[in-house]
């Protein structure tokens, strides 16, 4: 094929973690002459959450094109999104934009490519909390609603885009694409210096992360949750096992404010640190005794990796990490918490498996499927 007749893709990212979903399927781009890709992001080319090494760590060049966006009301991002995402597709030809995951920015730019009649993929379609209170669960309809490819992660999310009436031949079941990154960053995760400043040994110490807004909100229960994770009740305080909280802004706030007021009679053993370059952090979640998070994403890799992870929510949008993986989920109960938290400790917990289709082959697949069917 020649490159005029090369598959024009627009790939958009609303938020960092998207970044790591697509650097897969960018890499496979440029190894392939069928295809050729812009990598829009809809935020600012000085944005903090996009530390100077990320796209380097993920080894993808930075992005063609910055909208700018950058606003705490959601429906007020959603509207300058869609403004200047309908200025880059008329000023760029384009076959097909790929969306992630479920973000305001990504819902905007979603609707606009339906309405400059281009087709449309979402990435990591399908999922589902269930709970249509939650502003992402309106944005996953909407986006999915609209995509003319629909790839899943897993049987999960085929059935739940099934069961709201999407066509089979939509859907196409790819597997979880941030496997991919992490089968080719094995080899190519580096130990943070932090660990010898803390003195922390692998397998030794479990890592904390939090970013969900609700329960950053509500003060009072996280309060509770916190006095188990910082070792104020005694099960967990005599294991002396450090808790490292990896933590951004808003979360690190909190956290900070709340913590002091756990009732200790000894020495802390939760230690806030500042948040770590990719490659970093890959390396120390692989090698950790365990995960206490609030994050689907680091879920998944704790199951990859096989490290027992806590879910500090009710449900998961990619349930085979609890079927199969390493997850457990406890909600916003502290007892529960603290329960899982000793069996962590103690290692005593469940027999895990990697689900299927996760091969690191998912942007292969990706790739494959958007250029057989233009």
């Amino acid at each position: 094929m020649t490159k005029s007749k090369q598959l024009r893709v627009c790939i958009v990212a609303g938020a960092r973690p998207n970044f790591i979903k697509v650097a897969p399927l960018i890499r496979a781009i440029l190894s392939n002459d069928k295809a050729q890709y812009q990598l829009v992001y809809t935020g600012r080319e000085d944005d903090p959450t996009l530390e100077g090494t990320l796209f380097d760590d993920l080894q993808i060049p930075r992005p063609d094109v910055y909208l700018g966006v950058d606003c705490q009301s959601l429906n007020e991002l959603t509207g300058q999104v869609m403004g200047a995402f309908e200025h880059y597709l008329q000023e760029h030809p384009t076959d097909v934009v790929i969306v992630v995951d479920d973000l305001a920015s990504t819902m905007a730019a979603a609707i606009v490519t339906k309405k400059q009649g281009v087709r449309l993929a979402h990435l990591v379609a399908g999922t589902r909390s269930f709970d249509i209170t939650m502003p992402k669960e309106i944005n996953r309809l909407v986006i999915d609603g609209l995509s003319d490819l629909l790839f899943t992660a897993g049987i999960a999310s085929v059935s739940n885009t099934n069961r709201e009436g999407a066509e089979q031949s939509r859907v196409y079941m790819v597997g979880n694409i941030l496997i991919d990154n992490l089968r080719f960053n094995h080899n190519r995760w580096r130990r943070p210096a932090i660990m010898d400043e803390m003195g922390l040994k692998e397998g030794q110490y479990v890592v904390f992360t939090i970013n969900r807004k609700a329960l950053l909100a509500d003060k009072e229960k996280l309060q509770s949750m916190i006095d188990v994770v910082r070792g104020a009740r005694c099960e967990v305080r005599e294991t002396k096992i450090p808790i490292v909280a990896v933590l951004r802004d808003e979360a690190k706030r909190v956290v900070s404010l709340l913590a002091p007021q756990s009732p200790l009679p000894d020495k802390d053993n939760l230690e806030i640190i500042p948040p770590q370059p990719y490659l970093d952090f890959g390396y120390l979640t692989a090698h950790a005794l365990g995960i206490i998070t609030d994050s689907g994403n680091v879920a998944e890799e704790a199951t990859f990796n096989g490290v027992p992870c806590i879910t500090l929510n009710s449900y998961t949008e990619h349930i085979e990490t609890v079927k199969q993986g390493t997850n457990v989920l406890v909600g916003e109960d502290p007892e529960r918490l603290e329960a899982s938290l000793r069996d962590m400790l103690n290692g005593n917990w469940k027999q895990a498996s990697i689900p299927e289709r996760w091969d690191g082959r998912t942007a292969e697949r990706i790739l494959q499927i958007l250029i057989d069917v233009d």
